[in-house]
Formats: C-alpha cells, sequence, structure tokens
C-alpha cells in the first residue's frame, strides 16, 4: 500500500495549495489558472486536492474562470479579518470571502506575523471567522532560527497550535502548515526528517483530531524536493509560496510522484 492510500484510508487526502502572496493581477491570475487546468488531469486531481490563493484583488477573476470552466482546483485567500463587518478600513471579511466561493483562507502565515505583528490570539480568532462562514482555515505555525537553534521548536511549535484551537470544539475542519520561518523564500529547507518530526508534534498537540487534520509542509518547496517531503507518511501536502507563480513550476510539484 503506498503512503497516500495509507492517508486515503486514514481520510487525508494531499493537498497542495499554491500561495500567491502579492503576485499576479486579475488578468494574470485568469492565465495561470487556466494554463495550471491545462497541465493537470483527471488523474491528478483525485490524488491531490489542488488549491491556489491569488490576492484579494484576483479572487474574483479566479472565481469565474473556475466555475465557468467546471475546474476542480480550491479557491482560497490569503487572510480576513476577524469581524463579519464593520469599521475596518482595508479589511475584508470572512463572509465576503465565502461569497466568491472562496474554499480555504491561511491564517497566521509567518509574514502576517512577522510584518503585522499577528498574535496566536488574532490567529484563533481568524480561524473561528472562517469557520463560522463555512470555509477551512490553513493555520500555519513554525519557528524562527533563532527558536530552532535554541532547541526550543517543539514548545514552541505546541503552544502556536494550542492558541490556534483554543475553543474550536471540532477540530477536524482544520488544516495546519509547518512553516519553518528560517526557510520560507531562502532556499533552505529542513531535512524530511526534522520536517515530519516537528508534524508529528503539531499532531500531538491537537490530540484525537491528530491522526485525521492535515497537516502540509511549507517553505522553500519545489519540483526537486517535494517527492522528498511527500513520501513522509505524516506529512499531508504543501504550501508553496515562489513556485507556484509559474504554472508549469507548480503543476509538477502537485505532481510530484510521475
Amino acid at each position: 500500500m503506498t503512503e497516500s492510500q495509507e492517508k486515503l484510508d486514514e481520510g487525508r487526502k494531499d493537498l497542495i495549495i499554491g500561495n500567491w502572496k502579492m503576485h499576479h493581477t486579475h488578468l494574470e491570475a485568469i492565465q495561470v489558472i487556466q494554463k495550471l487546468s491545462y497541465r493537470l488531469d483527471l488523474a491528478d486531481y483525485e490524488r491531490v486536492d489542488v488549491g491556489v490563493a491569488p490576492p484579494f484583488t484576483a479572487l474574483r477573476s479566479g472565481q469565474t474562470v473556475i466555475e465557468a470552466d467546471r475546474l476542480p482546483i480550491h479557491l482560497g485567500a490569503q487572510d480576513t479579518h476577524f469581524a463579519e463587518s464593520g469599521a475596518f478600513t482595508g479589511e475584508i471579511s470572512a463572509p465576503m470571502l465565502a461569497k466568491l466561493s472562496v474554499r480555504f483562507v491561511i491564517v497566521g502565515h509567518s509574514e502576517r506575523r512577522e510584518h503585522f505583528g499577528e498574535d496566536d490570539a488574532l490567529v484563533n480568532q481568524k480561524a473561528k471567522a472562517v469557520l463560522a462562514a463555512g470555509m477551512t482555515p490553513v493555520v500555519c505555525v513554525g519557528e524562527t532560527l533563532e527558536i530552532r537553534e535554541s532547541g526550543d521548536t517543539n514548545e514552541w511549535v505546541t503552544g502556536q497550535v494550542a492558541g490556534a484551537i483554543k475553543g474550536i470544539e471540532d477540530l477536524s475542519k482544520l488544516v495546519f502548515a509547518y512553516e519553518p520561518i528560517w526557510a520560507i523564500g531562502t532556499g533552505r529547507t529542513p531535512s524530511t526528517d526534522d520536517a515530519a518530526g516537528v508534524i508529528d508534534v503539531i499532531r500531538a498537540a491537537l490530540g484525537d483530531a491528530g491522526d485525521v487534520v492535515r497537516v502540509l509542509y511549507g517553505g522553500s518547496v519545489n519540483a526537486g524536493n517535494i517527492a522528498d517531503f511527500m513520501a513522509k507518511r505524516t506529512i499531508d501536502g504543501a504550501l508553496v509560496g515562489g513556485a507556484s507563480l509559474d504554472p508549469d513550476s507548480f503543476a509538477s510539484i502537485v505532481r510530484y510522484w510521475v
């Protein structure tokens, strides 16, 4: 039995998400999604759930092309506000995203934590807002190089998980992504054993839900290293940054077993 089949038997289908960050206009988004769809076939979608998270300005265009062409690609957003509505100039609420057929929302990405001061309590609020709107939160956790070198990675990540899930009863509706901050956009990656070890720590922090929640790896993922990470039974997919901007590169990652 293959690793993927064993995970499917446990209810965890591989999930690979492209996080475009602040790249691609709404017109470029249409082209990238269409080109990606040309490079994937039904067998790919049966094996892997495929998602893209464009900028807010491209979500409507992404929704239109996915629905018009009936593409089995999940549309995602990179962030949300925790309130349903209100005087929050420049913010986007979860219900607004849901009306655009957004399926998942990334919360707590390291860049949000670092550049915008988001803490575990805010990540928890956002995760709850995403769930309330009927979407899936993709909760990001991970350590800095300083924390890693001090040997406190497991304790740090466990604390982030505990903060993110506080007050959430059904954890099976969450997705987690382990993204070592020191590996994002640097070309550096942990060994597959190290990544799998931290993901096992995340599963332990989730308690009984640890066997059913999908946990992804993110951090300088590319077509050259994805297969090694996916060979680990505990890793259910990837949160891909720069390598997802090009449809050829991203398709190669999605089709990691070929």
